[in-house]
């Protein structure tokens, strides 16, 4: 059991690490994150491992991010953007990647967790409703929100419009 599980981690942890420090928006949150769903996970990798076990453990993120969200104990701001943004010319781009890391930080877990499943990872309508366990319906309204709010804050801190629309279009 030992050899599989870390097997496991050895090829599935980056993808898994990527996907936490998407939805905490800080790299050592989603290394805590991650570390707590594997530790959860290794008593019970004998039944983990027959469903699909990526799957299963970023819903185990997704849950635990939003259980703490929720919790008065753990609940943490986010910094908002500064007021003003200095122009930024084509060698800064970076910078327009971590404001969206910032503005998708601001987000409600869930919210970012659908964006993230629906536009990061490129799933379905259908897949993202299947990953996060909801409706749907729930993945369709949370991600227009979401992308809302997200372009919102961008366009504000001007940053060119994103151009999800196409995303939208080829997973629908």
């Amino acid at each position: 059991m030992n050899d599989d599980f870390g097997a496991f981690v050895a090829t599935s942890g980056s993808r898994l690490l990527r996907f936490a420090v998407l939805i905490t928006g800080q790299r050592a949150d989603a290394e805590d994150l991650l570390q707590e769903v594997l530790e959860q996970a290794y008593p019970r990798w004998h039944v983990v491992r027959q469903r699909q076990p990526e799957a299963y453990l970023r819903r185990a993120m997704t849950n635990r991010l939003v259980s703490r969200w929720r919790s008065p104990w753990n609940r943490r701001r986010v910094a908002g953007l500064p007021d003003a943004i200095p122009q930024q010319d084509e060698m800064t781009r970076v910078d327009d990647r971590e404001l969206l890391l910032t503005a998708l930080r601001e987000l409600p877990p869930r919210m970012r967790a659908v964006v993230v499943v629906r536009y990061w990872l490129g799933f379905s309508e259908a897949e993202a409703a299947a990953e996060l366990e909801c409706s749907v319906g729930s993945v369709k309204s949370q991600a227009s929100r979401g992308l809302h709010r997200l372009r919102v804050r961008l366009e504000a801190a001007g940053v060119p419009p994103l151009d999800l629309d196409l995303a939208e279009e080829n997973h629908a």
